[in-house]
């Protein structure tokens, strides 16, 4: 980690600037955000150059340890972090114009940095261009003994920064190491501080515990002298939780595509592997830990896309379409939430390995889709929906003590029947009203538009998938 050498000339200069300065009344910080930019580098040529790949961590400010997330003590502060995406060791220079304490400290800069990045920050610039940046055999070592679970040649033109595809062979693995090695621990000690700066609400796993398992998606690379590079791009980090009374549970806790391979396809890849695992293996089911709104879009148009090809739902579904379609449902005694049974659903837990609280929210794009076009049974649709949410965040309070009438389809009746169900209390929605934001109705239309717009979009990806792949949607 580099820092500024000051001459005396500088610090006879400092002692002035603190004259002039203290009469300037308590420090004001800098907040992180504003004076630390990273980078992520995988050469010496992107190292010096100023267009290189910039990182936006989620929040900065957090790292630092003070109540408001400022550095105090310093005038005209700059850090640039290099980080690279080959060894995942880092690099700091720091620089400023002066350094006092102005009624607020000094922060300690170097043990802040550390705090992040622990023993991937390394002194020497020298030493980290020279060793560090460059080093090919760092995840190839660690990985040595991982056992690799699937493969697919490289497809499109996905670089790194200004490295372009060329008549070597690239191919796209995916590698499981189990915690409780020193390899494992190794790896993932490198990319933790990655983890908790682009990764909203992380923490470090347990890499002591063996029920941990690293999915690594990696990039081999044959070079056209023989030699191969693996380049890692992308993991998951996945807890084998215990189901009574003799299965487990797979569950993804954290998961990472780097900046420059993100929207490419490698996290979907991911995920259609750790379902993989979850089939083969026969788990109860496969969950994630609290998903973030981007993962959890792209995790629903992964399943619905495989339920669309499931065939023991089809038919519900298509009844589902049918009901919607008979006349307005807002004149109806009953208006239906249009529930798929209870054996549809354990149907997909068991064969596809898609959790209840997923499927149902597949379930609605499947509706949707199926009512294309859309347009005139649009308000049937929406219906559908606003009831949902509404017992999603209502349903206990409105009188019903957890129990409620609900319209399901029949396969004696094609119109309807009634069921009565209790609610399950283990199971608490992810909704909920702000008192301080004023009228709850006013709330619940906004909750209502905004996942109407969400299956909407999801929709469109999912049927413009099964286009360009020459499927016809039913």
């Amino acid at each position: 980690m580099g820092q500024k050498q000051r001459s005396s000339t500088d610090i006879d200069n400092e002692v002035k600037k603190r004259r002039r300065v203290g009469s300037s009344g308590i420090d004001a910080g800098v907040e992180a955000k504003d004076c630390v930019t990273i980078y992520l580098v995988s050469s010496k040529e992107e190292f010096d150059a100023p267009e290189s790949f910039v990182i936006h961590p989620v929040d900065l400010n957090s790292f630092f340890d003070d109540d408001d997330g400022k550095i105090y003590g310093y005038e005209g502060l700059k850090i640039t972090i290099w980080v690279s995406s080959i060894s995942f060791y880092a690099y700091a220079d720091i620089t400023f114009q002066s350094s006092s304490d102005r009624g607020k400290g000094i922060t300690d800069l170097k043990s802040e940095l550390q705090t992040i990045f622990a023993e991937t920050l390394v002194d020497s610039k020298d030493e980290f261009i020279k060793k560090y940046l460059l080093d090919n055999d760092f995840v190839r070592t660690n990985i040595s003994n991982g056992e690799v679970l699937n493969h697919k040649p490289f497809k499109g033109n996905i670089c790194d920064s200004k490295e372009h595809t060329d008549s070597s062979t690239t191919n796209v693995e995916v590698v499981r190491l189990v915690a409780g090695n020193m390899a494992t621990g190794q790896l993932y000690s490198h990319l933790i501080p990655l983890t908790l700066l682009l990764v909203d609400g992380s923490s470090p796993i347990d890499v002591t515990d063996s029920q941990w398992e690293l999915y690594l998606v990696c990039l081999k690379k044959t070079e056209q002298q023989g030699e191969i590079q693996c380049r890692l791009i992308g993991f998951t980090a996945v807890y084998r939780f215990y189901h009574y009374p003799d299965d487990s549970r797979l569950r993804l806790s954290q998961i990472l595509v780097l900046p420059p391979y993100q929207h490419k396809g490698y996290g979907r890849f991911l995920l259609e592997v750790l379902y993989d695992v979850a089939i083969s293996e026969n788990m109860f089911d496969f969950t994630v830990e609290e998903p973030l709104d981007h993962f959890q879009h792209v995790r629903t148009c992964v399943d619905t896309l495989r339920l669309l090809h499931f065939d023991p739902i089809q038919n519900i579904v298509a009844t589902a379409v049918s009901l919607l379609k008979q006349g307005k449902l807002s004149k109806k005694t009953h208006c239906p939430r249009l529930l798929p049974p209870l054996g549809a659903i354990e149907d997909v837990r068991k064969s596809l390995k898609i959790n209840k609280q997923q499927f149902l929210q597949c379930w609605e794009v499947l509706i949707y889709i199926g009512l294309n076009p859309v347009d005139k049974n649009m308000e049937n649709f929406v219906g559908i929906i606003s009831n949902r949410i509404k017992y999603d965040i209502l349903g206990k309070d409105s009188g019903t003590s957890g129990k409620q009438l609900v319209e399901v389809p029949s396969d004696v009746d094609q119109e309807m029947s009634f069921v009565m169900f209790r609610s399950e209390t283990n199971e608490a929605s992810a909704l909920h009203l702000d008192d301080n934001l004023g009228n709850p109705e006013e709330q619940l239309q906004q909750l209502v538009e905004k996942r109407v717009k969400e299956i909407q979009l999801i929709a469109e990806k999912v049927t413009l998938h099964l286009g360009r792949s020459g499927v016809a949607v039913k």
